[in-house]
Formats: C-alpha cells, sequence, structure tokens
C-alpha cells in the first residue's frame, strides 16, 4: 500500500523551514541579547545567508550521488548535531566565533536538504498530486516560520525570565531543536517511501554538469534587459534587506539606547504571530491583484507599499512608545505592506526566467534575491553605529537616523522600477 504524502510532506517542510528561521532570525536576537555589537552582529550573521546565494551551484551534483531521500535524512541528521553543538557552545567564554562555525555549517546542510527535498516532492509524487499538495507544503513552511520567528522566540524569552540566565535560555531552544531533528531523522528514515524514480541521474558526470552549468550562466547573462533585471533583483527589496538585521534589535534594545525595550517574549509574539498574519494576508492581497490586472499595473502600487510602510520604524523610533498596542499594528502594517511589494518582486522573477533553461534561470534569480538581501543586512550594524552621534530632527540616537537612511533607500526601490522592461499582459487573468 502506498503511503499517503499526509504521513510526510507536513514534517519534511516543517524540517526544511526550522533551520533557515534558527539561522536568519533567532541568531540576531539571541547575539543582541548576549552581548554582541550591532555592527560584528549584522555583519558576521549576513554571511549565514552565503549557502542559498551559492546553492544553484552546487545543486546539481546532489543528482550524482545517493538518493534525494538519502540526502535528505542525512541533512537532517548532520543539522541535529550541529545544533547540539550550538547548545552546548553557548555557555562557553568563546561562544560567538564557535557558534557561528556551527551555524554556517546548518545553513550550508539546510540549503541542502532545501534541493533534496524539493526534488523528492517532485520525484514522488504524480502532477495530480504536486498540484494537489502545493499548498500543505506552503502552509507547513509557514507554520515552521511561526515556530522559527514566533514561538522559539517566546520560548527563549520565558526561559531567560525563569533561569535568569539568557546562554542557558538559548541553549535549552537550541537543544530542543535538536532533540526534534533526531525525531524527525528517524521518523522519515521509516516512513518516507524508497521512490522508483529516485535515484542518481544516469549518464551524467561532474564535467558534464560544469559543461552544462557554464552554458546555462552564458545564456542567463546573454538574456534581453538582463542589467535592468540584476538591478530590479539586487535592489528592490533594499530598505527591507537593511531592516531586517536591526529590527528586533531595536525592539530589544534600551529606551536609553533609542530601542523600545521589549521583552524577549514579546518580540517572539510581535514577529512570529502579528507579523507572519499580515505577511501572509499581504501576499494573498498581492496575488489576487495581479491576478485582476497584471504584473506591470500592479508593480508600482506595490513598490510604493513595501517602501512607505517602513516610516512606522521612523515613526516608533522618534516616538518610542510604550503601548505594545500601538507597536503591534506598525508591526502589522509595515509587514503587510511588504507581503503586497513581495509579490511583485517574486512574480519577476518567473517572468524572466521564462524561456530556455527557465528551471536554472529561477535557481540563478533566488541566488541574487538572496545576494541582495544578505549584502546589506551585513553592513546595517555598522551603518547604525555611524549614524547614532548624528542629530536629526533635534534627536540623536543611532536608530532614529538609521530608520531615516532606509526611507532614503526607497528611492533605489524606485528608481528600478522605473527601469524594468515588463510585459503588460503578463500575470493578469486571460
Amino acid at each position: 500500500m502506498k503511503t499517503t504524502p499526509w504521513s510526510w510532506i507536513p514534517t519534511l517542510y516543517i524540517a526544511e523551514g526550522l533551520p533557515y528561521f534558527a539561522v536568519n532570525t533567532l541568531t540576531v536576537l539571541m547575539y543582541v541579547n548576549l552581548g554582541i555589537g550591532m555592527a560584528e552582529m549584522a555583519f558576521y550573521t549576513g554571511w549565514l545567508y552565503l549557502p542559498w546565494v551559492i546553492k544553484p551551484f552546487w545543486s546539481p551534483f546532489v543528482d550524482l550521488f545517493k538518493t534525494k531521500r538519502w540526502w535528505i535524512i542525512l541533512m537532517q541528521l548532520l543539522i541535529s548535531v550541529c545544533m547540539a553543538a550550538v547548545a552546548f557552545l553557548l555557555p562557553t567564554s568563546f561562544f560567538f566565533a564557535s557558534t557561528l562555525a556551527a551555524f554556517w555549517l546548518i545553513a550550508f546542510f539546510s540549503a541542502t536538504h532545501d534541493i533534496a527535498a524539493d526534488g523528492y516532492y517532485m520525484l514522488e509524487l504524480t502532477p495530480h498530486e504536486q498540484a494537489a499538495f502545493v499548498g500543505v507544503r506552503s502552509t507547513f513552511y509557514r507554520i515552521a516560520s511561526v515556530l522559527g520567528q514566533g514561538g522559539l522566540v517566546i520560548l527563549a524569552g520565558k526561559l531567560e525570565e525563569n533561569t535568569g540566565n539568557i546562554s542557558t535560555a538559548w541553549s535549552m531552544v537550541f537543544g530542543i531543536l535538536s532533540i526534534f531533528f533526531i525525531f524527525v531523522t528517524v521518523y522519515h528514515s521509516r516512513i518516507m517511501p524508497k521512490s522508483m524514480n529516485d535515484h542518481p541521474t544516469p549518464g551524467v558526470c561532474a564535467k558534464n554538469i560544469i559543461k552544462d552549468f557554464g552554458m546555462t550562466f552564458v545564456t542567463f547573462f546573454n538574456k534581453k534587459h538582463i542589467w535592468s533585471a540584476l538591478a530590479f533583483m539586487l535592489l528592490y527589496r533594499l530598505p527591507e534587506a537593511l531592516c531586517i538585521k536591526l529590527v528586533q534589535p531595536f525592539f530589544v534594545s534600551s529606551r536609553a539606547d533609542g530601542g523600545l525595550e521589549l521583552s524577549t517574549a514579546q518580540v517572539g509574539f510581535i514577529n512570529g504571530t502579528v507579523g507572519v498574519i499580515a505577511l501572509l494576508l499581504g501576499g494573498i492581497a498581492g496575488g489576487v491583484a495581479i491576478s485582476k490586472g497584471g504584473l506591470k499595473k500592479w508593480l508600482w502600487p506595490m513598490a510604493l507599499s513595501l517602501t512607505l510602510p517602513c516610516g512606522f520604524y521612523c515613526m516608533l523610533a522618534m516616538m518610542q512608545p510604550t503601548d505594545y498596542i500601538l507597536i503591534s499594528i506598525a508591526l502589522f502594517i509595515e509587514q503587510f505592506g511588504y507581503g503586497f511589494g513581495f509579490s511583485a518582486y517574486m512574480l519577476y522573477l518567473i517572468y524572466f526566467s521564462r524561456g530556455e533553461s527557465q528551471t536554472s534561470h529561477y535557481a540563478f534569480c533566488t541566488a541574487f534575491m538572496a545576494l541582495g538581501m544578505m549584502i546589506p543586512g551585513m553592513f546595517a550594524g555598522w551603518l547604525h553605529d555611524v549614524l547614532d552621534e548624528i542629530h536629526l530632527f533635534g534627536i540623536s540616537g543611532g536608530f532614529v537616523n538609521f530608520f531615516w537612511l532606509v526611507m532614503l533607500s526607497c528611492l533605489a526601490t524606485l528608481w528600478v522600477c522605473s527601469r524594468v522592461q515588463i510585459d503588460p499582459m503578463f500575470g493578469r487573468k486571460q
């Protein structure tokens, strides 16, 4: 009897999402709570994006060895080992360098897991089943987002309060993650079916892969309007790329340092619940809008939706309100606007990838998408420190000045929108 996809798809995509959010979200708040400076935190955690940036370069090699199922189970086991290493290393005096190394390995294993999981999904399911379960895999990836950005942060906050020790609290969180991945590894080794189609690609060798990759790389950069497209991929989300490393530190920093002085648990709730719900609603609204009017018609409204709500961070930094509901509303509006505006970005990647080698070209597009988030985020902390002593509007403080710089960076988003070329009918319901 065939194993139902319901038995492995939910756990597989939770396992795909959790390491990503652990590496790119939990590390930011954890290191700030542990006393790492803004510049160091942003720069070094920014490097953790690198495995997702370079993922297209090694994804073809996964096809050369073993099966997708084998890769999935191995990567989950290695992620579990690295999560345990983080838990043991956090209380040490050399925790920063050592845990960063562990997180980089987690990032690499997670990116490899993404390749194998998505490949296994397409091999094991029929085209009809793939369409039927696409919403399921997306839903459980979003559940991983809620758990990673919300549940685990709330847990860390409660443990901080109960133990009185920040490193102990975060060690316990990563210990729990390690145990979860041990469970998932054993579960998938028993439940995930061995697909007849899941085997190394016959007749393919490393030499052929490198040759084909080179040809695909050349055809990608020979595409029409490539430079305006690259500018769009790298700069459309520049405001969000700058914000992503400093919003959580802004929430937890003391009022004397220009922050809102929220607790770790409060940040977990506002990011993992309020923020995620707003992001999902904005994405749904964006998809509906584009289906009715097309990408070209909605590009400018979506660009404004993505950029203008960043002004709420300026307002919060200048006013430093104590009302948690007001802060939540401001974040909800900003995240809804980002979700709405991000719809145009993702659809443009699909639009630009059309034609020969569409799958490979889309992988290149997502690599540039990750690069566009990685580089600005690395220097966000340094910019905050540089701007910390500058007075604007009679107010000093790095967060106020930094968020005004974010608003200035919105001009880059608007500029690339004016340069990009889009078919007026693309995305429109026929």
